[in-house]
């Protein structure tokens, strides 16, 4: 895997390059905002990987997120943030972060994290380089939904859901995929993020947050929160 790591902590990087030689990676590191992204644009479609912290020098983790999804949006980005507020999780994501990991963490942690995103990565690409058939072909249909999987775009009586980050539509796929089945935040992490063990619950909940505003721009809601359960898509009561 070929990493870059922009973090303007060096004893954090320092740490992490002793788990990232461990783990056989080429891992570059950059200190400043600026040079990171500098770094990345050089050749976009090099690198596999990305941990980006938030708050950094010349230019913010946020903005770099954001100039990155410009170029590139499919490569997996992991933030890095010290804060741990929900505002600051969701700004991360909305600029197309895959998902976020707060300071203090385990390295063995973050290694988790970059394994189970890059898995998943490889097996979305996979699906891409096979998949065939024409753009109206549905691989779900609901009520009011149509996914087409092959151009990951989701429609609301025709409608487009616009603006779905790659997270967000596999979010929504899983969910849609069997109506009324009501997932644990548990069990979305290990579908959707691939985690087992090394989740944070709050990604779901932050996903689900964005999730939720894009499918209201378009129609009304179809995920609907079980409280002390978890989530269930069921568009099946829903009246245009």
């Amino acid at each position: 895997m070929k990493l870059l790591m922009i973090e303007d902590n060096e004893s954090v990087s320092e740490m992490m390059k002793m788990f990232f030689l461990n783990e056989e990676w080429d891992v570059t590191f950059k200190y400043d905002g600026k040079e990171g992204l500098d770094t990345f644009l050089e050749d976009p479609s090099s690198w596999d990987m990305i941990t980006l912290d938030l708050n950094l020098p010349t230019m913010d983790g946020v903005t770099v997120c954001r100039e990155i999804r410009k170029e590139s949006s499919s490569v997996p980005i992991i933030m890095l943030t010290a804060r741990d507020s929900e505002s600051d999780q969701v700004i991360g994501l909305e600029m197309g972060a895959d998902d976020y990991v707060t300071k203090p963490f385990s390295p063995i942690t973050l290694i988790a994290r970059i394994k189970a995103l890059h898995r998943r990565s490889q097996i979305k690409e996979g699906s891409d380089s096979t998949a065939n058939g024409s753009s109206e072909d549905f691989d779900v249909k609901t009520e009011h939904f149509k996914i087409n999987v092959n151009t990951r775009e989701a429609y609301f009586d025709d409608q487009i859901v616009g603006g779905l980050t790659p997270k967000e539509f596999d979010l929504l796929l899983t969910l849609a995929k069997k109506p009324r089945q009501v997932f644990s935040r548990e069990k979305l992490l290990e579908l959707v993020w691939d985690y087992q063990y090394f989740g944070d619950e709050r990604t779901v909940d932050a996903h689900i947050k964005k999730l939720r505003q894009k499918i209201e721009k378009v129609g009304p809601q179809a995920i609907q929160t079980v409280w002390g359960v978890g989530y269930k898509f069921d568009d099946s009561g829903i009246k245009v």
